[in-house]
């Protein structure tokens, strides 16, 4: 008898189940649990968002950059990577689907990183930054010219440009107040060597000392450890990038020379370094004469080229420069943590 109202009784609630599932059909029309509605819930302006959706889809198929690997180059030996860019469909839909229109200056993009780094390459000197990077960086060696170091200080600052120092460690030990006063400007710190020595030359002991010692200075007087290292006259070889890896520090040459050494007249050093500039160049110059006379038309130079300038940490970065910023006013919105 009990297993007989048992029966009766589930039979009773499955067709009262039923019963309710089809009413609310009825009512609500079908139920489909793959559908989401986005916005204000009704047919109409889902279906404009679904629109909304294919446009800002399409727009980034057309607009979707691919990041560039790391690579070592026969000629430039390390290139470092590009980030790609994409679009952050989500983000993009966030901001449009109020009106559920698509905008071009509400679209978000995000960077996507390289699978190779400049830290997983063999250790090699570096020549110039990605060419796909549209950034100049300014190196100035420093082993003599303190004549000359606050007139390119001012230029530097009136046009809001930073470079990269490369500090003679011997130069420091002799000149910590001019040494701090670069650094409190804003400027990076790199190495180069203590005694300037022709490191071809050199023992890997004697590479060793001249660059530990170096270092040891620039950490005592302005409290920073370098993590670039400028050979002294370009001069190096295996021994001298290996070592200077050991001690966690790349090396960098250059790509355009002033040879402001050889005192060139200003207009002449200005024009080839302006005519040989492109992106990823990195500009070797000395606190000298013709660099103090010419600083200032250089850069103007450089940006009327569509460059901007940076430091030798930013040439080598990932993170992407937009080329439609330089000379516009149009903004590209990144996503947060980006």
């Amino acid at each position: 008898m009990r297993k007989k109202n048992s029966l009766i009784l589930i039979v009773f609630l499955s067709t009262f189940i039923s019963t309710f599932i089809l009413t609310l059909t009825d009512l609500v029309g079908p139920i489909n649990t793959a559908t989401t509605t986005i916005g204000s819930g009704t047919a109409a302006l889902k279906e404009k968002n679904d629109e909304l959706y294919k446009e800002i889809k399409a727009h980034r198929e057309e607009h979707k950059i691919e990041p560039i690997d790391a690579k070592v180059d026969r000629v430039w030996k390390i290139i470092p990577g590009y980030n790609g860019l994409d679009v952050d469909i989500e983000a993009s839909y966030k901001k449009m689907k109020s009106d559920g229109n698509f905008h071009k200056n509400q679209v978000v993009y995000k960077e996507t990183p390289p699978n190779v780094h400049l830290e997983n390459l063999a250790p090699n000197p570096i020549y110039r930054g990605n060419p796909e990077k549209p950034m100049v960086a300014l190196l100035i060696n420093v082993a003599w010219g303190n004549e000359y170091i606050p007139e390119i200080l001012k230029i530097l600052n009136d046009h809001q440009t930073k470079a990269t120092f490369f500090f003679d460690g011997s130069w420091v030990e002799k000149n910590p107040d001019i040494a701090k006063m670069i650094y409190r400007e804003g400027h990076e710190i790199g190495n180069h060597a203590y005694s300037h020595p022709d490191l071809n030359k050199r023992s890997k002991n004697d590479t060793i000392q001249e660059l530990e010692k170096t270092n040891a200075l620039i950490e005592e007087t302005i409290g920073i450890k370098p993590k670039w290292f400028a050979p002294p006259s370009g001069s190096f070889n295996h021994v001298t990038v290996q070592v200077a890896n050991d001690l966690n520090m790349k090396t960098i040459l250059w790509t355009v020379d002033t040879v402001d050494w050889r005192k060139p007249s200003t207009l002449e050093m200005v024009r080839r370094v302006v005519i040989n500039v492109d992106n990823g160049s990195m500009v070797l110059m000395h606190p000298t004469k013709p660099v103090a006379e010419g600083l200032e038309v250089m850069i103007k130079g450089i940006k009327a080229k569509g460059l901007k300038l940076g430091t030798v940490s930013d040439l080598m970065s990932e993170k992407r420069i937009d080329k439609t910023n330089l000379n516009t006013n149009s903004i590209i919105q990144i996503s947060e943590g980006q």
